[in-house]
């Protein structure tokens, strides 16, 4: 059934706030690893963000046998060979702050290309175990400095030509409408409604 709720795999408050915004007012009351009395602890070993979703959607599919919605996403830099890709949020450490790891990416890519991506990988196990992957990317460059009080991660740092600013200094509404997860979430949610009719 298209508005029957489904558990996500996210523990990032950022990233479930996104999801609640894309989702609740299709009628989807999103709940993450967050809300569960017992924290489930999942390896991420994939080497793709797809491999990983499905690693995060199929444990917790297992635990709690229902249909399961998850996500794994990231920055991938052209001049840095694609990283920090899946290790985006472990890049450089998890309890590095952010400022530093958009710092060291500004660095690395002076005087080289400056491209990059945001991707997003929506991986979702049905009740019956029959596993999808939705995939979401938005080009961008990254900016010559931080900049924007919005967003969160590497927002501040990743320049979308279109709106000749960063992700992180335009609305929730304005990012939401070109971010990788929201490409992702378009797919997913075409799916869903093709399903129930």
């Amino acid at each position: 059934p298209y508005r029957r709720q489904r558990q996500m795999c996210i523990r990032d408050r950022h990233k479930v706030e996104e999801f609640r915004q894309m989702l609740e007012p299709l009628g989807y009351t999103v709940k993450s690893l967050l809300d569960l009395k017992e924290q489930i602890d999942i390896e991420e070993n994939g080497e793709t963000f797809a491999e990983n979703a499905l690693i995060k959607a199929r444990t917790v599919h297992q635990l709690m046998h229902t249909a399961v919605i998850s996500d794994d996403s990231g920055l991938s830099v052209d001049a840095m060979d694609g990283a920090p890709g899946v290790y985006s949020a472990r890049f450089l450490g998890y309890d590095t702050d952010y400022a530093v790891k958009n710092q060291y990416i500004i660095d690395q890519v002076k005087g080289k290309e400056r491209g990059a991506q945001f991707v997003c990988a929506i991986g979702y196990v049905e009740e019956d175990g029959t596993e999808h992957v939705f995939t979401g990317v938005v080009r961008g460059e990254i900016a010559q400095q931080m900049t924007g009080d919005h967003g969160f991660g590497y927002d501040p740092i990743f320049y979308y030509p279109p709106y000749q600013t960063t992700l992180a200094n335009v609305t929730e509404e304005q990012k939401n409408a070109v971010s990788h997860r929201g490409r992702a979430l378009e797919q997913l949610i075409a799916f869903l409604k093709e399903g129930k009719e």
